[in-house]
């Protein structure tokens, strides 16, 4: 029928279907679609070859809540006040801390920190052991003791607690207040009888005029404050020195004969009355303290329990860390110094051209000398031999 399209139709010759056959047209037209596939998955291989490969994820190192970022692993870093010529440090709490780690044989650093940072309560001392802050000289000694397990060499048991509980209390909180009025009542009689330099001891390079007056208003002022806020503000200096003596002379009395307050080894006790009696014992003798003077007349047994104390937790250190050197980590070693080579001067390198100079001269006056006598001879040996045949 006009305008229908003819439909090519296979021939069926027994039973088989014959193939169509295609023309040149198509099978060009097929060729070419194949070739283009072809082509289009050798691009997408191509371009998966060329992609970059995916960037490896970094972790970025883990920021820990404590000041020093690159601690070693079971390393306390103390955070403390600086040194002093007399004491280690004048802050009882801070010199028993770091004289129980010295005793405990604990691996400990002091971290120069020029005085400006504190714990997250604003006090001194704490320290960091792995990535984290602990604070509270008390606490520190509790958490220390159990992580590393280093009790004192005397651990006490029964009614010794009880003893032990009411006479560190006397002394943290009663004792420690009186000394700290002794401190605050007359700076300059502090600073001298300590020998503290008031720029070494904040860390700072300002005018000692300024440090003077900061001193005197933003510490001293506010120890006679913290003082008055114990109750102890109405007292006079003499009723205060009285009550100090009170405190001492019980402690001598528990003491009595002893190597220590309990027996023949520290215990946490003497530790404490050690750290706080320190800031008394070792004033300048030039300079006023009462409570020193009646420790050496008539408590002379707990000057040496101080001394006992001294000896064995710091051995040595307590001449590095004390004196002109003041050494925050006497227990570190220190690397060797290498001799830097000798620099010539200009004086030395004239004077060594000189004497190269006359050096050279020499040499040249015996060659020059030599070469004459040689010449003398051969002149003289010329004229024996004119001499022969004449």
């Amino acid at each position: 029928m006009a305008g229908e399209t003819a439909v090519e139709t296979p021939v069926v010759v027994d039973n088989k279907v014959e193939e169509v056959v295609k023309t040149d047209k198509e099978a060009i037209v097929e060729e070419e679609a194949a070739a283009l596939k072809e082509e289009k998955k050798d691009e997408e291989k191509k371009e998966e070859k060329e992609k970059p490969a995916p960037k490896e994820k970094v972790e970025k190192p883990k920021r820990f809540p404590v000041h020093k970022q690159d601690f070693e692993k079971d390393v306390v870093y103390l955070y403390q006040f600086n040194r002093t010529p007399m004491v280690p440090s004048v802050s009882p709490f801070c010199l028993k801390l770091e004289s129980w780690l010295k005793l405990s044989g604990i691996k400990y650093e002091n971290v120069d920190h020029k005085m400006k940072l504190r714990s997250k309560r604003g006090l001194l001392p704490f320290v960091e052991l792995n990535g984290e802050e602990i604070a509270d000289s008390t606490h520190i000694i509790e958490v220390l003791s159990k992580k590393f397990e280093k009790p004192m060499p005397l651990e006490l048991a029964g009614d010794q607690k009880n003893i032990a509980h009411a006479m560190n209390t006397m002394v943290e909180n009663h004792l420690h207040w009186i000394i700290t009025q002794w401190k605050s009542r007359d700076m300059e009689n502090m600073l001298k009888g300590y020998k503290i330099d008031l720029p070494a001891l904040l860390g700072s390079k300002l005018p000692s005029g300024l440090l003077n007056f900061y001193f005197k208003h933003a510490i001293v002022r506010k120890m006679a404050k913290k003082v008055k806020a114990q109750g102890l503000g109405a007292a006079s200096n003499d009723e205060m020195d009285q009550m100090g003596k009170d405190d001492v002379k019980v402690l001598s009395d528990m003491l009595g004969e002893k190597q220590f307050l309990f027996g023949d080894e520290p215990s946490l006790l003497d530790m404490t009355v050690f750290s706080h009696l320190s800031s008394v014992v070792f004033v300048e003798k030039d300079y006023s303290c009462v409570l020193r003077d009646f420790l050496e007349s008539d408590c002379q047994n707990l000057v040496g329990l101080v001394n006992r104390m001294k000896d064995r937790c710091w051995g040595d250190h307590w001449t590095n860390a004390t004196g002109e050197e003041m050494d925050l980590n006497p227990h570190i070693p220190k690397p060797v110094p290498v001799e830097p080579e000798k620099k010539e001067t200009k004086e030395e390198k004239k004077e060594e051209k000189k004497e190269e100079k006359k050096e050279s001269e020499k040499e040249e006056k015996k060659e020059d000398e030599k070469e004459t006598a040689d010449e003398k001879k051969e002149d003289k040996d010329k004229e024996e031999k004119d001499e022969e045949k004449k």
